[in-house]
Protein backbone atom coordinates (compact mmCIF):
# COMPACT_ATOMS: atom_id res chain seq x y z
CA UNK A 1 0.00 0.00 0.00
CA UNK A 2 0.90 3.80 -0.80
CA UNK A 3 0.21 5.60 2.02
CA UNK A 4 0.83 8.87 0.18
CA UNK A 5 -2.09 7.48 -1.88
CA UNK A 6 -4.46 6.76 0.92
CA UNK A 7 -6.02 8.91 3.66
CA UNK A 8 -4.57 9.79 6.86
CA UNK A 9 -5.96 12.12 9.40
CA UNK A 10 -4.21 14.21 12.10
CA UNK A 11 -6.85 14.58 14.88
CA UNK A 12 -4.89 13.49 17.21
CA UNK A 13 -3.16 17.08 16.97
CA UNK A 14 -4.98 19.45 19.10
CA UNK A 15 -4.10 22.55 16.85
CA UNK A 16 -4.68 20.33 13.26
CA UNK A 17 -8.37 19.20 14.76
CA UNK A 18 -8.94 23.10 15.56
CA UNK A 19 -7.42 24.46 12.37
CA UNK A 20 -9.77 21.54 10.49
CA UNK A 21 -12.83 22.36 12.06
CA UNK A 22 -12.03 26.28 11.60
CA UNK A 23 -11.64 25.58 7.81
CA UNK A 24 -14.67 23.33 7.96
CA UNK A 25 -16.50 26.72 9.55
CA UNK A 26 -15.25 29.23 6.91
CA UNK A 27 -16.74 26.83 3.96
CA UNK A 28 -19.93 26.66 5.42
CA UNK A 29 -20.05 30.42 6.22
CA UNK A 30 -19.17 31.18 2.56
CA UNK A 31 -20.48 28.90 -0.31
CA UNK A 32 -19.91 31.32 -2.89
CA UNK A 33 -16.06 31.48 -2.58
CA UNK A 34 -14.83 30.83 -6.28
CA UNK A 35 -11.77 29.85 -5.44
CA UNK A 36 -9.86 28.22 -3.09
CA UNK A 37 -6.35 27.35 -2.28
CA UNK A 38 -5.27 23.76 -1.12
CA UNK A 39 -2.11 22.39 0.67
CA UNK A 40 0.43 22.29 3.45
CA UNK A 41 2.39 25.24 5.35
CA UNK A 42 3.22 27.07 2.10
CA UNK A 43 -0.41 27.56 1.42
CA UNK A 44 -1.10 28.48 4.97
CA UNK A 45 1.32 31.08 4.97
CA UNK A 46 -0.17 33.40 2.33
CA UNK A 47 -2.10 34.70 5.51
CA UNK A 48 1.25 35.53 7.31
CA UNK A 49 1.62 38.81 8.73
CA UNK A 50 4.58 40.11 11.41
CA UNK A 51 6.59 42.65 12.23
CA UNK A 52 9.20 42.36 9.94
CA UNK A 53 8.32 43.19 5.50
CA UNK A 54 9.52 39.84 4.26
CA UNK A 55 6.33 38.53 6.39
CA UNK A 56 3.83 40.35 5.38
CA UNK A 57 2.11 37.69 3.10
CA UNK A 58 -1.27 38.11 3.59
CA UNK A 59 -1.06 42.04 1.12
CA UNK A 60 0.03 39.91 -1.52
CA UNK A 61 -3.26 37.22 -1.04
CA UNK A 62 -5.44 39.59 -0.84
CA UNK A 63 -4.04 41.58 -3.74
CA UNK A 64 -3.86 38.73 -6.02
CA UNK A 65 -7.00 36.47 -4.82
CA UNK A 66 -9.22 39.11 -2.44
CA UNK A 67 -11.58 39.48 -5.24
CA UNK A 68 -12.63 35.90 -5.56
CA UNK A 69 -13.79 35.20 -2.16
CA UNK A 70 -10.90 32.88 -1.53
CA UNK A 71 -10.65 30.11 0.96
CA UNK A 72 -7.56 29.28 2.32
CA UNK A 73 -7.66 25.29 2.78
CA UNK A 74 -3.66 25.29 4.13
CA UNK A 75 -2.30 23.05 7.13
CA UNK A 76 1.28 23.11 8.59
CA UNK A 77 2.76 19.57 8.19
CA UNK A 78 0.35 18.14 5.97
CA UNK A 79 1.11 15.59 3.05
CA UNK A 80 -1.04 14.30 0.07
CA UNK A 81 -2.66 11.81 2.41
CA UNK A 82 -3.71 14.57 4.92
CA UNK A 83 -4.96 16.41 2.14
CA UNK A 84 -7.18 13.09 1.02
CA UNK A 85 -8.70 13.08 4.65
CA UNK A 86 -9.80 16.00 4.71
CA UNK A 87 -11.32 15.97 1.05
CA UNK A 88 -13.53 13.29 2.37
CA UNK A 89 -14.42 14.43 5.53
CA UNK A 90 -15.94 17.21 4.89
CA UNK A 91 -13.70 20.46 4.01
CA UNK A 92 -15.28 20.77 0.05
CA UNK A 93 -19.35 20.04 1.09
CA UNK A 94 -21.09 22.14 -0.14
CA UNK A 95 -18.52 23.97 -2.00
CA UNK A 96 -18.56 24.73 -5.73
CA UNK A 97 -15.13 27.03 -6.83
CA UNK A 98 -14.84 28.34 -10.17
CA UNK A 99 -10.50 27.08 -9.12
CA UNK A 100 -8.92 24.95 -6.72
CA UNK A 101 -5.11 25.46 -6.69
CA UNK A 102 -3.09 22.75 -5.21
CA UNK A 103 0.22 23.36 -4.14
CA UNK A 104 1.18 19.97 -1.90
CA UNK A 105 4.03 17.09 -1.89
CA UNK A 106 6.69 19.37 0.42
CA UNK A 107 6.49 17.08 3.92
CA UNK A 108 6.02 14.23 1.56
CA UNK A 109 9.33 14.66 0.94
CA UNK A 110 10.45 15.16 4.63
CA UNK A 111 9.86 13.38 7.82
CA UNK A 112 7.59 10.32 5.56
CA UNK A 113 10.60 10.28 3.34
CA UNK A 114 7.98 9.78 0.29
CA UNK A 115 10.53 10.01 -3.08
CA UNK A 116 9.16 10.44 -6.46
CA UNK A 117 7.99 6.80 -6.85
CA UNK A 118 5.38 7.03 -3.79
CA UNK A 119 4.39 11.23 -4.10
CA UNK A 120 3.52 11.32 -7.69
CA UNK A 121 0.68 9.04 -7.32
CA UNK A 122 -0.02 10.54 -4.00
CA UNK A 123 -0.43 13.86 -5.68
CA UNK A 124 -2.72 11.79 -8.61
CA UNK A 125 -4.60 10.66 -5.54
CA UNK A 126 -5.58 14.16 -4.19
CA UNK A 127 -5.97 15.40 -8.18
CA UNK A 128 -8.53 12.31 -8.20
CA UNK A 129 -10.57 12.97 -5.13
CA UNK A 130 -10.89 16.60 -5.55
CA UNK A 131 -12.48 15.76 -8.79
CA UNK A 132 -14.94 13.24 -7.04
CA UNK A 133 -16.11 16.53 -4.59
CA UNK A 134 -15.76 19.42 -6.75
CA UNK A 135 -16.03 17.89 -9.97
CA UNK A 136 -17.16 21.38 -11.90
CA UNK A 137 -14.00 22.96 -10.82
CA UNK A 138 -10.75 23.88 -12.90
CA UNK A 139 -7.38 22.47 -11.05
CA UNK A 140 -4.37 23.94 -10.94
CA UNK A 141 -1.68 22.08 -10.50
CA UNK A 142 1.56 23.60 -9.12
CA UNK A 143 4.89 22.07 -8.87
CA UNK A 144 6.79 21.54 -5.42
CA UNK A 145 8.81 24.59 -5.09
CA UNK A 146 12.93 24.50 -4.52
CA UNK A 147 14.17 23.87 -0.69
CA UNK A 148 17.24 23.83 0.63
CA UNK A 149 17.17 21.07 2.92
CA UNK A 150 18.70 18.07 1.45
CA UNK A 151 20.37 16.95 -2.23
CA UNK A 152 18.38 13.85 -1.76
CA UNK A 153 15.08 16.76 -1.66
CA UNK A 154 16.04 18.13 -4.28
CA UNK A 155 16.45 15.54 -6.81
CA UNK A 156 13.04 13.94 -5.56
CA UNK A 157 11.55 17.63 -6.03
CA UNK A 158 13.05 17.48 -9.95
CA UNK A 159 11.82 14.14 -10.72
CA UNK A 160 8.31 14.53 -9.07
CA UNK A 161 7.77 18.09 -11.26
CA UNK A 162 8.87 15.88 -14.57
CA UNK A 163 6.39 13.49 -13.77
CA UNK A 164 3.66 15.69 -13.18
CA UNK A 165 4.49 17.85 -16.37
CA UNK A 166 4.01 14.52 -18.89
CA UNK A 167 1.10 13.59 -16.53
CA UNK A 168 -0.92 16.65 -17.18
CA UNK A 169 0.61 17.45 -20.00
CA UNK A 170 -2.94 17.11 -22.04
CA UNK A 171 -5.73 17.38 -19.05
CA UNK A 172 -8.34 19.26 -19.79
CA UNK A 173 -9.56 19.90 -16.07
CA UNK A 174 -5.79 19.77 -14.59
CA UNK A 175 -2.85 23.11 -15.76
CA UNK A 176 0.05 21.94 -14.10
CA UNK A 177 2.66 25.12 -13.70
CA UNK A 178 6.53 24.66 -12.42
CA UNK A 179 6.99 28.24 -11.51
CA UNK A 180 9.99 27.20 -8.75
CA UNK A 181 12.34 28.90 -11.30
CA UNK A 182 10.89 32.54 -9.79
CA UNK A 183 12.87 31.38 -6.68
CA UNK A 184 16.16 30.78 -8.11
CA UNK A 185 19.11 32.20 -9.43
CA UNK A 186 21.61 29.69 -11.47
CA UNK A 187 19.10 26.94 -11.09
CA UNK A 188 19.43 27.41 -7.34
CA UNK A 189 16.82 28.71 -4.58
CA UNK A 190 17.83 32.11 -3.40
CA UNK A 191 17.80 31.70 0.35
CA UNK A 192 17.26 35.57 0.60
CA UNK A 193 13.88 34.49 -0.66
CA UNK A 194 12.93 32.26 2.12
CA UNK A 195 11.83 33.11 5.89
CA UNK A 196 13.25 30.36 7.52
CA UNK A 197 16.96 30.96 7.67
CA UNK A 198 15.88 34.31 9.17
CA UNK A 199 14.39 32.14 12.34
CA UNK A 200 16.40 32.24 15.35
CA UNK A 201 18.00 29.34 15.27
CA UNK A 202 17.96 29.53 11.52
CA UNK A 203 16.45 26.55 9.73
CA UNK A 204 16.31 25.51 5.89
CA UNK A 205 14.71 27.26 3.58
CA UNK A 206 11.35 25.75 2.68
CA UNK A 207 8.54 28.69 3.01
CA UNK A 208 8.97 31.55 0.51
CA UNK A 209 8.72 35.40 2.13
CA UNK A 210 6.76 37.85 0.85
CA UNK A 211 8.52 39.24 -1.74
CA UNK A 212 8.86 35.08 -3.03
CA UNK A 213 4.84 34.56 -2.74
CA UNK A 214 4.61 37.44 -4.53
CA UNK A 215 6.82 36.42 -6.95
CA UNK A 216 4.77 33.23 -7.19
CA UNK A 217 1.50 35.07 -7.62
CA UNK A 218 2.87 36.73 -10.46
CA UNK A 219 3.99 33.72 -12.51
CA UNK A 220 0.70 32.40 -12.36
CA UNK A 221 -1.35 35.64 -12.30
CA UNK A 222 -2.25 34.95 -16.05
CA UNK A 223 -3.37 30.87 -15.42
CA UNK A 224 -5.68 32.33 -12.88
CA UNK A 225 -7.48 34.85 -14.33
CA UNK A 226 -7.99 32.59 -17.41
CA UNK A 227 -9.37 29.86 -15.54
CA UNK A 228 -11.72 31.85 -13.74
CA UNK A 229 -13.19 33.12 -16.89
Amino acid sequence: MNLAAVPIGRMDLPWWRARFEHTLAEARADRGAKLVWLGDSITQYWLRTGDKPYLQVKPVWERYYGKYDPLNFGFIGDTTSSVIWRIDHGEFDGLHPKLVILMIGANNLGATHWGAHLTVPGIEAVVNDLHRHVPGANILLLGILPSIRSAWISAETTKINRKLAQVYAHSRLVTFRNVGSVLEVDGKPLASLYVDPRMTPPEPALHPDATGMRRIARAIAPTVTRLMQ
